[in-house]
């Protein structure tokens, strides 16, 4: 009892010292920590830009006005802005650890990020929360994380781990967890199944938000999927897609990835009555895209060349988000809000010059300036376990040349349900003929030492020689693979083990062009410069020796081929899938 009378009284005494410098400082009575002059400061509230000093008491904003400082900074005419805020992105998908996937973002003026670590939950379970929490402390920029609430995404693949709401119990009430990651399982929100309202009023009862992920959904449906309390969506296809979730009471994340390019579509249905509730992400951003285009900074310049107000934009990067998730510390330069500033050189390009991140100064003319620390990953490599995985499991054993094929649809990941004819051996296995466009594809286990898996025929990809694995495949990251050969695959596949996971390219069974991911298979532990030159030589290596379509991203494309929540047909480790249907289908059509 005495303990913990003493340990509140410490808590009480620095807190009250605390608060009492803040209201000092805001009130001018005593020096600020940092004052930024001479800029043009935005109002997030009224939309308006105020000529004056911004005064930082520690982390925190102590206000907007005439002050002076023991750190004194001339903001030299610019525009300041609250720090950005992605409002949905997975970190996984840059390739890059957490603390690297930080010091690239924050130059652009991000300073808060969304993260849903679904993958490496997918792999590792929660020790793969585990991992990418303790990561993102090492960063500058605030990494905060959705919990993963539907892994596996879906009963049809085999994923490395099962998070039910029993093992969701802990995570769900820390600090940095905001809530549920996207429901992608929307089928069973609407079918009321027992598990699903385990997890949704599990984080009712925590006092959490839940994402939304549910493309296609209007009508009554989306009526019931909103009633479950979901929050938001980022799988706005089209305006009636917007229209169809703001007019029930959800936020609208416009997506503006490397994949997914969503954001000028959508931009034609924000009004000055619905803008406050559209808000920006970038769900996947990969290095090449960061290193030519940006982040939230280029969301921003294409809000603007598509007619937006930059007022409204801002608010879109900033206070809008930080009302989604209730980080009511956050979104604006106002007195007691949380010190992440960014000065901007103009509001058409919005050319970042520098960035504080809680009070303290971490990018400068696209510099970041913290020493870069990394995590250990001990705990997330090595999973890669194939089993006796062969040749002999690619095998098919055909009676029928009339097959289903996956269709690939240009510059997206929805694919199209077709038919085709293909030329079979004496023993019923597919034989590839350069003029057909259609390859083998192959889905392995990679979780569980199983050494199952599952074929089927893609079409559209264009590869003309050797084969491509990969250890991502969304959403349980099994291993995808496609050839010309069964030999060249299986040679693709077992190099991919030796190197961890990751990505490899392989022609007369020599290894032309790699990756090695050694966290989680999903992530490399190498700079955003290395990483991005390397998926420079791959596709390189894919369109020059391989010989894939030059329409076709190579590595991204692949990666959404087993993605059994998007249509129409995708390949699983457990067999071709039917997302209409929501069913497996099979591979013959005809069978003698």
């Amino acid at each position: 009892m005495e303990e913990a009378k003493k340990g509140a009284m410490v808590w009480e005494a620095v807190d009250k010292a605390a608060l009492r410098k803040l209201i000092q400082t805001a009130s001018g009575e005593i020096e600020a920590d940092v004052v930024i002059k001479n800029c043009k400061v935005l109002d997030v509230f009224s939309g308006e830009f105020t000529e004056g000093d911004i005064a930082f008491c520690g982390q925190q904003i102590a206000g907007v006005g005439k002050y002076r400082g023991k750190e004194e900074i001339d903001g030299e005419g610019r525009y300041a802005a609250p720090g950005f805020i992605d409002s949905h992105i997975h970190i996984e998908s840059s390739y890059l650890c957490p603390e690297e996937l930080g010091r690239l973002l924050v130059p652009h003026g991000t300073t808060t990020i969304i993260a849903d670590p679904h993958e490496i939950v997918n792999v590792c379970g929660i020790a793969g929360l585990d991992y990418m929490m303790e990561a993102a402390g090492h960063s500058a920029m605030d990494i905060l994380f959705m919990l993963p609430s539907c892994v596996p995404a879906t009963p049809f693949e085999h994923a490395g781990a099962r998070v039910e709401a029993p093992q969701m119990e802990e995570p769900i009430f820390r600090e940095k967890v905001l809530g549920l990651g996207e429901f992608m399982n929307f089928p069973g929100v609407l079918a009321a199944e027992d598990g699903v309202l385990e997890k949704l009023l599990l984080a009712k009862a925590a006092g959490k938000i839940v994402d939304g992920h549910a493309p296609g959904l209007s009508g009554l449906r989306l009526n019931g999927y909103a009633a479950a309390g979901i929050r938001d969506d980022h799988e706005c296809a089209t305006l009636e897609d917007m229209r169809g979730r703001l007019s029930r009471g959800m936020y609208v994340l416009m997506r503006q990835g490397s994949a997914c390019q969503d954001l000028r579509n959508l931009l034609k249905g924000v009004t000055p009555e619905n803008s406050r509730r559209c808000l920006l992400c970038s769900d996947d951003r990969q290095p090449k895209t960061i290193f030519s285009e940006g982040h939230l900074d280029n969301h921003l310049q294409i809000c603007v060349e598509e007619g937006m107000d930059p007022v409204t934009a801002l608010r879109m990067a900033t206070l809008n988000a930080a009302e989604c998730f209730r980080l009511y510390d956050r979104g604006a330069i106002a007195p007691g809000y949380r010190a992440d500033v960014v000065l901007l050189e103009d509001l058409k390009t919005f050319r970042v010059n520098r960035v504080w991140t809680a009070g303290r100064l971490t990018a400068e003319d696209g510099a970041y300036l913290p020493e870069v620390e990394h995590s250990d990953i001990s705990t997330v490599m090595g999973s890669i376990h194939l089993g006796d995985f062969s040749k002999e499991k690619l095998k098919m054993h055909l009676t029928s040349d009339h097959v289903h094929v996956i269709g690939l649809v240009p510059g997206g990941v929805v694919t199209k349900k077709e038919e085709a004819e293909i030329r079979l051996d004496a023993d019923g296995e597919f034989v590839w003929s350069p003029e057909a466009d259609i390859a083998k594809i192959a889905v392995v286990e990679r979780h569980r030492d199983t050494g199952s898996a599952a074929c089927g025929f893609l079409k559209g990809y264009g590869i003309k020689a050797g084969a491509i694995a990969l250890s991502v495949a969304h959403d349980s990251h099994n291993i995808i693979v496609v050839g010309v050969s069964d030999e060249e695959m299986e040679f693709a596949v077992k190099t991919l083990e030796k190197q961890n996971g990751g990505i490899v390219l392989v022609k007369n069974e020599e290894v032309v062009a790699g990756m090695p991911m050694p966290i989680a298979g999903l992530m490399s532990d190498q700079p955003g410069e290395w990483v991005a030159a390397q998926l420079d030589k791959i596709h390189k290596a894919a369109y020059e020796q391989l010989g894939i379509a030059g329409s076709v991203e190579p590595v991204m494309t692949l990666c959404f081929m087993s993605l059994a929540v998007i249509p129409e047909l995708k390949l699983t480790d457990m067999g071709l899938f039917d997302v209409g249907a929501f069913s497996f289908l099979p591979v013959e059509i005809n069978v003698k």
